[in-house]
């Protein structure tokens, strides 16, 4: 059976473009069809300035929100990424493998430190060698695939030339991951900026959707979406890209195909309208489930803790061998 190993960093709220985007095809299609495991990578919200209490806050949230989605723990294994000290093991060992250029080439750390440098700043140096752990995260775990959008390919890539530069120097010990586009998965754009990827970090949240939002605050961000100049409703993202997001998000919450969607309608408030309905209906049970588990933490805190416990019987193996391949005693 083929391993999927993904994760979710808590640096926010969890938005519906998390949900359409990664969460449901987890739920939907990845925890029925291989070993899957899923962890809230709270070490990556490390790599900006952040508040403890909220990382703490935000990683519970997130953990709690999976299983609201669907997520089984008889069926996948949950787990936050720090209850794991495989993972920061196996990090270093391929901070030593890869080069400096290949993280200076990191599409994030390029436009963050260019951002921060712009203004007499500098960036952490973990945001320099995060994609480190990130291939530690995969490569822990023998994962065969790695579900991610486009903007993580970039990272999936490293972590397959970092596996077979290993293999190569030392012994066979990792296997080669290939990155996977989700069958299911949805783009959304931000409701007020749709030519903009739905971000759960975004300072301005008018235009996002969360999963833990109140039904009436959802109408209110989907009835107030940009649109675009003229009145047809049709579906076309270059030139109508504010109509074409929600299309696509109706899609989405429906079934549909937004360009046969398009077709029944006439006017953007009957748009929007069947829109708001839908995102509500989909997130109902979500925000339900979540509610439940938050009264029950002691059933979230058993999931993690076994979740975690699992995840280290399988990785522990696997970074050990690395450890005594690169030449490092083993304890006595």
């Amino acid at each position: 059976m083929r391993r999927i190993f993904s994760g979710i960093k808590p640096t926010g709220h969890l938005t519906l473009g998390n949900y359409l985007g990664a969460v449901r095809q987890w739920v939907e299609v990845d925890q029925h069809q291989a070993d899957a495991l899923f962890s809230v990578v709270d070490l990556h919200a490390l790599t900006v300035d952040h508040e403890p209490a909220r990382v703490r806050r935000l990683s519970r949230q997130a953990a709690t929100l999976l299983l609201a989605a669907g997520l089984e723990p008889a069926r996948c294994t949950v787990f936050v990424q720090s209850h794991v000290d495989e993972h920061t093991r196996l990090s270093y060992l391929l901070e030593c493998t890869a080069t400096d250029g290949e993280m200076r080439r990191m599409i994030q750390y390029k436009e963050k430190s260019a951002r921060e440098r712009a203004t007499g700043g500098s960036v952490r140096l973990s945001l320099l060698t995060y994609p480190a752990l990130m291939a530690a995260d995969i490569l822990a775990y023998g994962a065969h695939e790695v579900p991610v959008g486009d903007d993580q390919v970039q990272h999936v890539e490293l972590t397959r030339d970092l596996a077979v530069r290993f293999n190569h120097r030392y012994g066979r010990t990792f296997t080669v991951p290939k990155a996977v586009r989700p069958a299911v998965a949805a783009r959304v754009m931000d409701l007020q900026d749709p030519t903009s990827k739905m971000g759960k970090s975004h300072a301005e949240t008018a235009g996002i959707v969360y999963l833990l939002d109140e039904a009436e605050v959802v109408r209110k961000k989907v009835m107030r979406a940009v649109t675009d100049s003229g009145t047809d409703v049709t579906y076309d993202r270059e030139t109508q890209p504010g109509v074409a997001n929600l299309l696509e998000m109706l899609a989405a919450c429906t079934g549909g195909k937004p360009a046969e969607l398009a077709e029944g309608y006439t006017a953007y408030g009957a748009l929007k309208k069947d829109t708001a309905d839908a995102v509500v209906e989909l997130l109902r049970p979500v925000r339900r489930l979540h509610a439940e588990l938050c009264a029950d933490p002691g059933y979230v805190d058993g999931v993690l803790r076994e979740g975690a416990e699992r995840a280290r019987g399988l990785a522990r193996p696997t970074v050990d061998a690395a450890y005594a391949a690169v030449g490092l005693m083993r304890p006595a």
